[in-house]
């Protein structure tokens, strides 16, 4: 059986002195860990483990038979369509290329508020299609938590102490309370660690501004969702990433489709079922842009940001 990332850092941790990364640790952070959080750096392993082993022999084995009795019309099929679809298995009939949409990172701006909201249920990863207003609620990236960071990280890279994010984990050392995370591996336990855990989220930029997008460098690929309309919104991981590349100004990033709105799912198929809706699917991704627009339902009136908002692109962005 191939051996799982965690799995082969579990079993080389025996063989080196350094402390264990996070199942979700990078491993430019390998200086950080620490002996201290050992324990619950190993159960993070083993909660991973287990969620994997489920998957495998459980989640995997009844969303492909869902999946099944879905593409071939039979009982049930309907009932099976209504709760989502198995996101798993309609990944992998739809594949990589129809689920991967290329896109300019700085249009990429809107992300969908995935809050419980007037009793509706708040929806669920392990389907395809998703209900509800989701869409309508979103948060302007530009001014988000990441895009502000890696923005301060980048105008203050001489004296990365003036940065927001060195003062905030500095406070939490002196307070007692040390920024730790036991997914990552990580402990941030003096000023010499917290400056060199700002040092890498520079490296990462300047990786990328020199190298563009490296795909097969990242853990997940940057998750998208289809909106009603038929636009792209940010969902989940890879907003790190995303900040950087709209920072330096790369002209196109890969994203994956993680999920598509219903009546978006319900117009595109029109009535079809199986590799009829399926082939609709695939060629109307084709035609999906980032949505740049607020959202009816937005929690934060829109912020007035400047035409000229974007830095200059540069590295390989300013390229031909």
């Amino acid at each position: 059986m191939k051996t799982t990332d965690h799995e082969g850092r579990e079993d080389h941790a025996a063989d080196s002195p350094r402390a264990l990364l996070g199942p979700e640790g990078e491993a430019e952070f390998a200086d950080l860990t620490a002996e201290e959080i050992q324990w619950r750096v190993r159960l993070a392993y083993m909660q991973h483990s287990l969620r994997d082993r489920m998957q495998q022999y459980v989640g995997l084995p009844v969303d492909r038979l869902l999946f099944q009795r879905w593409l071939e019309q039979r009982a049930g099929s309907r009932y099976i369509e209504a709760q989502g679809l198995p996101r798993r298995s309609l990944e992998a009939a739809l594949g990589d290329e129809a689920l991967t949409l290329h896109v300019d990172p700085r249009k990429l701006i809107r992300i969908a508020v995935r809050i419980s909201a007037d009793g509706e249920k708040r929806p669920s990863s392990m389907f395809f299609i998703w209900d509800g207003n989701w869409d309508q609620r979103r948060e302007d990236l530009r001014v988000g938590t990441r895009y502000r960071l890696i923005s301060d990280l980048d105008e203050n890279r001489h004296d990365l102490t003036r940065t927001e994010r060195y003062q905030e984990l500095l406070s939490a050392l002196e307070s007692g309370r040390p920024w730790c995370s036991h997914q990552e591996g990580i402990l941030l336990d003096t000023p010499e660690k917290i400056l060199r855990y700002l040092e890498v989220y520079v490296g990462f930029l300047d990786s990328m501004a020199t190298e563009g997008y490296r795909p097969e460098r990242a853990r997940d690929e940057i998750g998208v969702a289809i909106s009603r309309q038929g636009r792209i919104l940010k969902i989940n991981r890879g907003l790190h990433r995303l900040a950087m590349a709209q920072r330096v100004g790369l002209p196109s990033i890969p994203v994956r489709v993680r999920c598509v709105h219903r009546e978006w799912w319900n117009k595109v198929v029109d009535g079809a079922w199986g590799e009829t809706a399926l082939a609709r699917v695939r060629a109307a991704l084709k035609d999906c842009v980032p949505e740049e627009r607020p959202g009816p339902l937005d929690l934060d009136a829109a912020p007035l940001l400047p035409d000229d908002f974007w830095p200059p692109a540069r590295g390989v962005a300013t390229q031909p």
